[in-house]
């Protein structure tokens, strides 16, 4: 039924997709103008609305990047309650920065955690308080042309490729489609994990990458999950009834996760960063309290997380769990991917790291 509705806002999506690809082709014939920074800049981004793992995606990169390199991140800080631009400290809160940045920075602390809503104007704001820094991760940026970042990753989901959506608001995607050769990389996430050599060479051949791009083929893992507030590792069995507290924009790869790993779950579903109230908290007490189980808990994500600190007072004493997430490479191609991330960083000058991480 929702599917149907959405196809008769087409109309509205052909309206949209021709100023997108209008604002598009200024930058192209540089009648809007792109910066270029003579500097490692990596944007994670998509062409859809949400749920493809941006998250997960920059954090695996910051990982992979700060112990070589002096790495920040630069986010928009979407729905927080401040503007301007702000670097991340001790007594920062994701009210300030941001949900995706929070998480960011309280996992790792050694990194720098930026948020500006222009880009442009953030990034030497970033350089010139953190001059050490090596290189920067753009977090959802692919759509902020005003910054030509030198080496592009867009991320896709499996389930609902962006060769097989429509424009926004009858499909998901907020960029056109023909935006995607502006990638360096693609990657295909939250596949199946048994996905066969015949499908991916399918899915390749349907994206039709050109020469100078690289597809990647990723799948979802969960970690072990950690109480909210003291951190200590716990688990899920069979046994369990939980309680599943789901603000993101695509729920359905934990919904699957849990169908498989526990004995029931029920969700109470929020919006997208969404910022929980008293309100809310008494709800997820009340259904709670309703559940007639011997082995329940209440389990949410890490991006929910950080909005959920507040409560520590009212939430302290139950057993609230968060459960993170991570992509794997599929087909044994992480080392490949890795490469790529150090080639593109070590292209630079020498000097040019030198001078920006203190060697």
């Amino acid at each position: 039924m929702l599917k149907s509705f959405r196809y008769l806002l087409f109309p509205f999506s052909l309206i949209y997709g021709a100023s997108v690809w209008l604002r598009n082709k200024l930058f192209d014939w540089n009648i809007l103008k792109s910066a270029n920074f003579n500097f490692p800049i990596i944007c994670v981004g998509n062409l859809a609305t949400g749920g493809t793992g941006k998250t997960p995606m920059t954090e695996y990169l910051i990982a992979s990047l700060k112990g070589r390199y002096q790495t920040a991140t630069l986010s928009r800080g979407y729905k927080r309650k401040t503007k301007g631009f702000a670097i991340a400290n001790e007594n920062t809160t994701a009210l300030e920065i941001g949900d995706e940045p929070m998480q960011f920075h309280q996992k790792f602390p050694d990194v720098t955690v930026a948020v500006g809503e222009e880009r442009l104007v953030a990034i030497p704001q970033l350089l010139h308080q953190q001059p050490a820094t090596a290189l920067i991760v753009l977090d959802d940026a692919f759509q902020h042309r005003t910054v030509n970042a030198g080496l592009n990753i867009l991320l896709t989901d499996y389930k609902n490729l962006y060769t097989r959506d429509l424009m926004l608001p009858a499909g998901d995607l907020r960029d056109v489609r023909s935006s995607a050769k502006r990638a360096q990389i693609i990657i295909v996430t939250k596949c199946k994990t048994d996905l066969s050599e015949k499908e991916k060479e399918k899915i390749i051949a349907e994206l039709k990458p050109t020469e100078d791009q690289s597809v990647f083929f990723t799948e979802i893992v969960y970690g072990a999950p950690y109480h909210l507030f003291s951190k200590e590792k716990g688990n899920i069995s069979v046994n369990d009834d939980i309680l599943l507290l789901c603000g993101i924009a695509n729920p359905k790869p934990l919904m699957e996760f849990l169908a498989r790993q526990v004995h029931s779950y029920d969700m109470i579903r929020y919006a997208d960063h969404h910022i929980f109230s008293i309100d809310d908290l008494k709800e997820i007490k009340k259904q709670f309290e309703k559940m007639n189980a011997s082995h329940k808990l209440i389990l949410t994500t890490e991006k929910d997380a950080v909005r959920l600190e507040k409560f520590k007072n009212e939430l302290d004493n139950f057993p609230i769990y968060v459960i993170p997430i991570a992509h794997r490479f599929l087909f044994d191609e992480q080392q490949r991917f890795d490469e790529k991330i150090t080639q593109f960083v070590e292209s630079f000058p020498k000097r040019t790291i030198e001078n920006n991480t203190g060697l």
